[in-house]
């Protein structure tokens, strides 16, 4: 009986941590979410998304958001007219990661009070 149990929490720990590692393996990098809060901060032309982000270069910033269109995180959409426009907005699948972004926010201001606070 105890083996049976041993084995369920197991196969219950390897699942939390693939369905995490799933998440991860979108959000992740020091970018992504940094993009998405721009995008959803009203950003969505390539060049002021690029200047609301601290040290991002261009190659980055492009292969970031074909990443998160990859994701269904973020559209993007052309324009016609001259000059082309392309614009990048959030979808309505981003709404999802709001409780984590939000812990997340809330996570990584107490952590500064506690290592700076010293």
């Amino acid at each position: 009986m105890a083996k049976t149990a041993d084995r369920k929490k197991k196969v219950d720990c390897l699942s939390r941590m693939m369905a995490v590692r799933d998440a991860l393996d979108v959000i992740n990098g020091k970018w992504k979410l940094m993009i998405l809060i721009s995008i959803s901060d009203g950003n969505s032309r390539f060049r002021e998304i690029e200047r609301s982000i601290p040290k991002i270069n261009s190659k980055v910033l492009a292969k970031e958001l074909k990443d998160l269109e990859e994701h269904q995180l973020i559209k993007r959409t052309v324009i016609d007219g001259y000059p082309v426009l392309i614009e990048y907005t959030a979808t309505d699948y981003v709404m999802s990661l709001e409780k984590v972004m939000d812990s997340l926010y809330d996570w990584g201001v107490n952590h500064r009070k506690k290592i700076f606070a010293k």
